[in-house]
């Protein structure tokens, strides 16, 4: 009987965080699971000072970076500003599908589990990890599509339109943006363990094919912007997104080439150790 009323105050766009009765319920359930996954993950590093492997203090702050720019597309100014302006949209999308994501693949919260948990449910995440479901999840195709793939099914079919007036569908594709990002993100980056790592070449190609379809898709909604909002308002987030979606991937081209330097020097040390081995240098300059 009460959740009626809630979900008309919400579904009521301009009177959205607005301080409308009710509206601060439907705020409060939104922000409680960003603000439990924060404080897991602290707790988890206070375990693991405790037990004297200190957990790095960047990885935390990329997490709760990661949170905050997640909370920031469900609850708050800008998730209210989503629902009356594209520009608001876009800039939530951003935070959620691709902001988020990065903090939140760099914070390693699997490593930080796997340390964390006793051995049965460590046990119990590695084989799910394992799994064929997670393995064709974190596959860099399957990824790319379930993310920019979602991008184009959002904003070039009907299902826009219906998310900007039903406020339960907005919230489920707010969430898929941000797992899809995640996933995405995971699959080209790795930062936590990956049995079943892709090729460098596959993620190399899945994500350059991956940033000129978003591109592409950019300038397509500033050509044709959608008739609920005013061209000026498309455009402007039409250019949010391609360019702060580029920012984005500009970090995530850094990574993969950051592991592809790292992975070229530990070859060339692994085949020929003298030319790297302070001391087999000192010995040939002898020689």
């Amino acid at each position: 009987m009460t959740v009626r009323p809630v979900l008309v105050v919400y579904n009521t766009h301009e009177h959205h965080g607005s301080g409308a009765p009710g509206a601060w319920l439907v705020d409060v359930v939104l922000l409680w699971p960003f603000l439990f996954a924060a404080a897991a993950y602290l707790v988890a590093t206070a375990i693991q000072a405790r037990r004297g492997r200190r957990w790095p203090w960047f990885r935390s702050l990329f997490w709760v970076a990661g949170m905050a720019a997640a909370a920031c597309g469900f609850v708050g100014p800008i998730a209210s500003w989503s629902h009356t302006s594209f520009t608001g949209h876009m800039l939530a999308h951003l935070l959620v599908g691709m902001v988020a994501p990065l903090f939140l693949v760099l914070a390693a919260p699997v490593t930080l589990a796997l340390r964390t948990l006793s051995v049965v449910p460590a046990r119990r995440l590695s084989r799910l990890l394992n799994s064929v479901p997670a393995r064709t999840v974190t596959n860099p195709v399957v990824a790319a599509l379930l993310n920019v793939g979602g991008m184009w099914v959002v904003y070039r079919t009907a299902l826009f339109d219906a998310m900007q007036s039903n406020a339960l569908l907005h919230l489920i594709v707010m969430a898929h943006f941000l797992a899809a990002g995640v996933l995405y993100t995971a699959s080209l980056v790795p930062v936590d363990p990956s049995p079943h790592r892709a090729s460098f070449p596959l993620r190399a190609t899945v994500l350059v094919l991956s940033l000129a379809a978003h591109g592409v898709l950019a300038k397509l909604l500033y050509a044709y912007p959608p008739p609920e909002f005013s061209a000026a308002d498309v455009q402007l987030g039409a250019q949010l997104m391609y360019y702060g979606g580029d920012a984005v991937d500009f970090f995530l081209i850094v990574l993969l080439c950051a592991e592809l330097y790292r992975r070229t020097g530990h070859e060339l040390r692994r085949t020929n150790p003298e030319t790297f081995h302070p001391a087999g240098a000192l010995s040939a300059d002898h020689r």
